[in-house]
């Protein structure tokens, strides 16, 4: 065991307030309550303050958290339930992004009332529950029920929307690459437990210390890596593990489902919590294997988005060409490589939540996301054509967005790593995605409209609309201009992470 994973491993215990524990029964409690008094008009607004307060409790936890330190922090202990709770920078940030995701939602009114608003919002109060269970846990069974229970959750959301045939074919897709993938964690999970029960004499546990501080697997380490590792794969989602994504976003109808599970890249902060640190001579065998993979689905699903005639479906492609990027700057494994993949998942999933509101904002006026069906959108709502753009420029990079200074760190270490080729590579797949979105833009927004379609759109931005695209579009902003506190955050973490194989 490495000095550097010895301190990773301190607990710094605060007093006080359960933070974390409020992060998670705060939307569970809420969620009750909503659903007791969802009929009464004043419900819907109850939801939006319980998705403030969650705001709220994330910035306290931001606040109160040392970044200068890789330790967990804010422990919270109860053993009878094996419940274990912990934070560091790489936490506070996803969680910060996880309940500004859930205050956009909650002031998004989806196009088909097939569930009353209120209802829905207990739905996304539970889903947020789960995110925030699992972003805070060091527990691997609590890591995989809560995930669990999120899948169901989005699940019957696609149930609930599914439209059609094509929509039983979204819904059935989602399930078994989900159900697999799950299953796929869970052995992960089964193995990694049995391998501590082993070393112990027959003690099981699944906390990540107690997995941390066993000795290696052996021969059983490539299998704990496969499990865990494409099983949060079809989660990110990993070419080729991708194929339950382009339906989903296509035939899903309404935005909350995929936001659900593109906005927070669990998978991704499931790898960096998990996966390196559990199995680390494994991640180091098959480093060059998961590297190869990711650069070849840099390419090949951009090339994919750009034969797509949807554009739901063709933002579905770009969630897997930029997942590639991020999946490579993490096994680089060296420390400016792992934050810049980081920032750039959250980044990513900001990103991609702003395109698929503002998408389904288009829906709402023109009922089509044929993009020979769309076009002269710009001069009847420029509002969200901007809005859009901007979330398109953010995910492939562009100065001024969160995604530019992270995508300069994953390509740093990636030339350090790899040599020029495959980073040279590598860029010009974020090239080609650059150009499928700005061609998408300019099909759905600048190109003239087609027959009959001088109608469609009339209806102006609302304020609701406005209130969504706003607050998006100052976070990306913000976010892009004044990276400092982000880097900040995350940089103790990150390089006690890539510590462990001689980054520095």
């Amino acid at each position: 065991m490495t000095p550097v994973l010895l301190e990773e491993l301190h607990w710094t215990r605060h007093a006080g307030l359960p933070l974390l524990a409020l992060l998670q029964l705060l939307p569970l409690a809420g969620a009750v309550v909503l659903h007791a008094l969802r009929r009464r008009p004043w419900a819907v607004a109850l939801a939006r303050g319980v998705f403030l307060g969650e705001l709220l409790l994330a910035v306290l936890l931001y606040r109160g958290l040392d970044a200068s330190s890789a330790a967990l922090q804010f422990a919270e202990r109860a053993d009878w339930l094996a419940y274990h709770a912990g934070a560091d920078g790489v936490t506070a940030l996803f969680v910060l992004v996880a309940a500004l995701i859930g205050l956009l939602l909650s002031l998004y009114e989806p196009a088909r009332e097939r569930m009353p608003h209120a209802s829905l919002l207990v739905v996304i109060l539970l889903a947020q529950a789960a995110l925030m269970t699992m972003l805070v846990t060091v527990n691997l069974l609590w890591f995989a029920a809560a995930s669990a229970f999120e899948l169901a959750l989005v699940a019957y959301l696609l149930r609930v929307w599914a439209a059609g045939d094509a929509g039983d074919l979204a819904f059935s897709r989602f399930l078994q690459y989900q159900g697999f993938g799950w299953l796929l964690f869970a052995g992960g999970v089964l193995v990694l437990g049995w391998g501590h029960a082993d070393a112990t004499g027959g003690l099981w546990s699944f906390d990540l210390f107690d997995l941390a501080l066993t000795p290696p697997l052996g021969r059983f380490q490539s299998a704990a890596f496969f499990l865990l590792f494409y099983g949060l794969a079809v989660r990110t989602p990993l070419f080729p593990l991708h194929g339950w994504l382009p339906d989903m976003a296509q035939h899903g109808t309404i935005a909350i489902a995929p936001t659900l599970m593109l906005g927070i890249k669990v998978g991704i902060y499931g790898m960096l919590r998990y996966v390196l640190p559990l199995t680390p001579d494994a991640v180091l065998a098959w480093q060059p294997y998961v590297v190869a993979f990711a650069g070849a689905g840099v390419f090949f699903t951009a090339a994919l988005a750009l034969l797509q005639t949807n554009l739901r479906r063709l933002l579905g492609f770009a969630v897997v060409s930029h997942t590639s990027l991020i999946v490579i700057g993490l096994f680089t494994l060296h420390p400016l490589g792992v934050q810049g993949a980081l920032l750039l998942a959250v980044n990513f999933g900001f990103a991609v939540t702003v395109l698929l509101l503002m998408v389904a904002f288009v829906f709402k006026r023109t009922h089509t996301a044929e993009l020979a069906e769309l076009g002269g959108l710009f001069e009847r709502i420029p509002f969200i054509a901007i809005a859009f753009l901007i979330g398109g420029f953010s995910i492939v990079g562009m100065p001024g967005t969160p995604g530019f200074d992270a995508a300069h760190l994953v390509l740093e270490a990636a030339i350090e790593r790899f040599g020029a080729l495959p980073t040279v590579a590598t860029a010009l797949g974020n090239v080609a995605a650059a150009g499928f979105l700005l061609w998408a833009f300019q099909r759905a927004f600048l190109a003239p409209a087609p027959d009959g379609g001088e109608r469609t759109a009339a209806e102006r931005v609302r304020p609701m609309e406005y209130l969504l695209g706003g607050l998006t579009l100052f976070v990306l902003l913000a976010a892009g201009f004044l990276p400092e506190p982000w880097l900040q955050l995350t940089e103790a973490a990150t390089q006690a992470a890539a510590a462990r194989f001689g980054g520095g």
